[in-house]
């Protein structure tokens, strides 16, 4: 009987008007018990209220995520600032409302939706799920939809957007983020990441279409739905078909002695790797057995982002030892990032930073060119891209060899976009970079792609195999070329916004209001650029080339010694990162180069 009283007393709590004390708070409870039709995340919030847990309430209901660098990206559970069922059908809706508006022809074109292989028991949520929901509220307004039939890399859905000419795709991914996490990546109809005002306006129009429609919540749809269009087989076949265009020594590759391991840490990678790799006529790489299955736990490491280096290859780099491999791939979990490692003959493994490889990359791509280049070909027709946290190593080699060098605020959505214009006049990109891993070899994806760079990296060391040169001794010869670049990058972990906010602050207010410092220890500032808040100070008018980010802190600071340091916050992680880097031309690299040896 007191069971039942019990019961009777928790239902009634449950269905009855909230006094929390907090009118908003208590209608957000209100509409969550409402719209969620999701048994494990409307338990979540029940278990909550019923408990008076107050605050966790109020941080979970009374506020909703924002566009970061890379989209949506949020831990996966209950509430409308994370990542979850009802919060999927939400951004879709408001993704509907916004492609409506600026397509008239959206339902003859449709929408493409991919997923890697996340998932979390506890909220009863995975990406294959979220996919299936997001495809199910678009299928439910008539909009073909483009749902991959299994996890595939995040580049391929870019990639698909163009190839189908479809709108708009979603990815949902959270990448190398911590197993918690999930995300809801929003591609534009010209392949790159959307960027302002599109993720403005797809805001406003979420927070339009918050109450779930009519058939939003019908995931069957994808199994019954005529206008659901699986385009795996074909979009694997064309992208594989593309790589083509970047494989110069496919007869090499197939004699290559070298041996290569490859782990895809859990995620989609094993699979895509394995055939780009035949496809530019290699043996298959030798895979991670503990890690080329999916594993949304990230079982065997301690977090699945292969830039934190040997501590999270160590799987792979004692296979290749085992194997009498020198070479190591680590694609991220949603491969679109490229880990390399190469045993050194003392031993030891050289795990190489985002920056050392853009300096081979770059070397490579434009090397590669110059030797197949037609006749009446002209370098002033060629550009590569880069981020402005990144090593400039690519300017200095477009100074030198007389090709064009451009540098986008962080974030590969701005280097998508700008590839995008530059192809569109008739401009050829051969290759873009973000320090964290990112790269993009050649312009059949607007996105970083780890599986296309992996096999490039292959080639590449293939190719100097033939010469008995290493990769790092090559890239001790593009220094050696271009001038030695040493840079420094790395993070602190903050989980609170407001201490965040307070750091940068301080800094545009140091000795008084309004004035940024002008040492750094002994070392003397020359000049400031404030990205957040349009500030230049080597600019004449004082104001950035660069874009004004008000949503995001990052401020970079030029030493009358040469060095560059950027402080920013990252768009996916609790994170405030920092960069640093000393450039050097090729006459005045001694200094630089014996540290360099030290690296």
């Amino acid at each position: 009987m007191a069971e039942n009283a019990e019961g009777d007393l928790n239902s009634n709590l449950l269905h009855a008007p909230y006094h929390t004390g907090d009118p908003q708070l208590d209608t957000a409870i209100g509409q969550w018990l409402r719209w969620d039709k999701n048994p494990k995340t409307k338990e979540q919030i029940e278990n909550l209220l019923r408990n008076g847990m107050n605050k966790e309430l109020r941080d979970r209901l009374c506020c909703r995520m924002t566009f970061g660098t890379a989209g949506l990206r949020s831990a996966m559970g209950a509430g409308f600032c994370y990542i979850n069922d009802l919060t999927v059908i939400q951004s879709t809706q408001g993704m509907y409302k916004y492609l409506e508006r600026c397509f008239s022809n959206f339902k003859q074109r449709g929408f493409v939706v991919g997923y890697d292989t996340r998932g979390q028991v506890t909220s009863s949520c995975s990406s294959q799920r979220l996919a299936k929901l997001t495809a199910a509220v678009l299928l439910a307004k008539d909009v073909p939809v483009y749902l991959f039939s299994r996890y595939v890399p995040t580049p391929f859905v870019p990639y698909a957007v163009q190839e189908l000419k479809a709108v708009a795709g979603v990815m949902i991914t959270a990448s190398h983020n911590r197993k918690e996490d999930n995300g809801y990546k929003v591609y534009w109809e010209n392949g790159a990441q959307i960027t302002s005002p599109h993720d403005k306006e797809i805001l406003k129009c979420i927070e339009e279409c918050v109450e779930p429609w009519n058939g939003s919540w019908n995931d069957n749809l994808v199994d019954t739905s005529p206008l659901k269009r699986d385009p795996l087989q074909d979009i694997c076949r064309r992208y594989m078909e593309d790589l083509k265009k970047i494989c110069f020594y496919r007869e090499l590759n197939s004699k290559t002695t070298l041996k290569f391991v490859h782990t895809s840490f859990h995620g989609v990678g094993h699979d895509y790797v394995q055939l780009a790799f035949q496809i530019f006529g290699f043996k298959p790489p030798i895979p991670v057995p503990e890690q080329k299955d999916p594993d949304p736990d990230f079982s065997t490491v301690k977090c699945p982002n292969p830039e934190e280096g040997e501590s999270v290859l160590e799987l792979s780099l004692r296979l290749a030892e085992k194997e009498n491999a020198r070479i190591v791939l680590a694609t991220d979990p949603d491969a679109d990032r490229l880990a390399v490692a190469e045993l050194q003959e003392n031993g030891d493994w050289k795990v190489f930073t985002g920056n050392e490889l853009a300096a081979l990359f770059g070397w490579w791509m434009f090397d590669c060119w110059k030797k197949n280049k037609s006749r009446n070909a002209d370098v002033k027709n060629i550009y590569m891209l880069a981020t402005t946290v990144s090593s400039k190593i690519l300017k200095a080699i477009a100074l030198k060899e007389g090709f064009h060098f451009e540098e986008t605020l962080p974030g590969f959505k701005w280097i998508g976009s700008r590839i995008k214009d530059l192809l569109e006049n008739g401009k050829e990109v051969l290759f873009a970079f973000e320090e964290s891993i990112g790269f993009l070899c050649g312009t059949s994806v607007l996105d970083k792609d780890g599986v296309s760079a992996a096999v490039v990296v292959a080639e590449m060391a293939s190719y100097l195999e033939t010469m008995n040169i290493t990769l790092k001794q090559q890239l001790i010869k593009v220094y050696e070329k271009y001038g030695y670049h040493i840079s420094k990058t790395s993070y602190f972990l903050c989980y609170d916004p407001t201490t965040i906010k307070s750091i940068f602050e301080r800094l545009r207010n140091f000795d008084s209001p309004k004035e940024y410092p002008k040492f750094c220890g002994t070392f003397a500032i020359l000049h400031i650029r404030d990205v957040t808040t349009g500030y230049d100070s080597s600019q004449p008018n004082k104001k950035s080339v660069l874009p004004v980010s008000k949503n995001s802190q990052m401020i970079t600071f030029s030493f009358q010694n040469g060095c560059v340091a950027t402080l920013r916050t990252s768009g996916t992680e609790p994170k405030i990162k920092y960069y640093a880097e000393m450039c050097a031309s090729p006459d005045q690299s001694i200094i630089l180069k014996q540290r360099s040896m030290n690296v």
